[in-house]
């Protein structure tokens, strides 16, 4: 088993993994408010979280080097514009972030690409979806978006994940719980009211932020019912989707 974080080996490492065939993990965050009791960084800590314990599963059963690429904290986050801390990119400067920068791995050999993303705004997807299609385009490049929206994953996911009340709410609080608890205002969580707004419907509705969708806190759902033992169970279903999703694409290339 190998699994590697491309920041920490040298060059000729990289040049040899390139040619082992290695894939490259890609977590996709995000900089933005998770309501007042997460960090403005739980995107990120959710897609990083997904990726180690992806890697693992990938290169055991895979029998093939994994090598985690340094993440892109930064997304597409207009929802959460009202709020402090947070930080957006055009859907068109993160499209072409990915095409330059999966083009570059493959420069090198690495050209077998996933990409983890937790961050679930609608122009996120569109940009990641698009992201991907363009990287297939160059023959040197097998390239697959997990993505846990499609309705092949999200039916697999909690009832408040479908309900689409799960901005900041039971959902993604119990998967910071479960990865980096210290960085949870637990006291603060469980004195929140409940948001049963669905973000996904305000946003279908029109609503072009938290604030018009219902969210003046930056949080929609249950963030008072969120556990650990919840967020484990969910990263096993994230991690299932990551290693089909990749499983499949080799599938369908051999």
């Amino acid at each position: 088993m190998t699994v590697v974080h491309l920041s920490e080996i040298t060059w000729p490492e990289a040049k040899a993994l390139g040619e082992a065939g290695a894939w490259v993990l890609m977590p996709m965050g995000s900089t933005e408010a998770h309501g007042p009791h997460l960090p403005l960084s739980t995107d990120t800590i959710l897609s990083e979280e997904v990726a180690a314990r992806s890697a693992v599963r990938v290169s055991e059963e895979m029998g093939c080097p994994v090598v985690i690429a340094p993440t892109m904290p930064y997304g597409v986050t207009d929802f959460a514009a009202p709020f402090a801390g947070t930080i957006s990119l055009s859907e068109n400067t993160l499209v072409q972030f990915i095409e330059e920068w999966g083009k570059s791995l493959a420069d090198h050999g690495l050209g077998r690409i996933c990409l983890i993303n937790n961050h679930l705004e609608p122009g996120q997807l569109r940009a990641l979806i698009e992201g991907t299609r363009r990287l297939n385009e160059d023959p040197r490049i097998s390239a697959v978006f997990a993505n846990n929206c499609s309705k092949r994953w999200a039916r697999t996911l909690t009832d408040e994940f479908k309900s689409g009340a799960c901005h900041a709410g039971q959902y993604e609080t119990s998967l910071v719980l479960a990865s980096k608890p210290g960085t949870v205002k637990s006291a603060l969580a469980s004195e929140l009211k409940e948001n049963n707004v669905s973000l996904s419907m305000a946003i279908r509705d029109g609503a072009t932020n938290f604030v018009e969708a219902g969210g003046p806190e930056a949080y929609f759902g249950f963030p008072s019912d969120g556990t650990a033992v919840e967020g484990e169970d969910t990263y096993r279903l994230l991690v299932e989707m990551v290693v089909t999703e990749i499983r499949e694409t080799v599938g369908e290339s051999e």
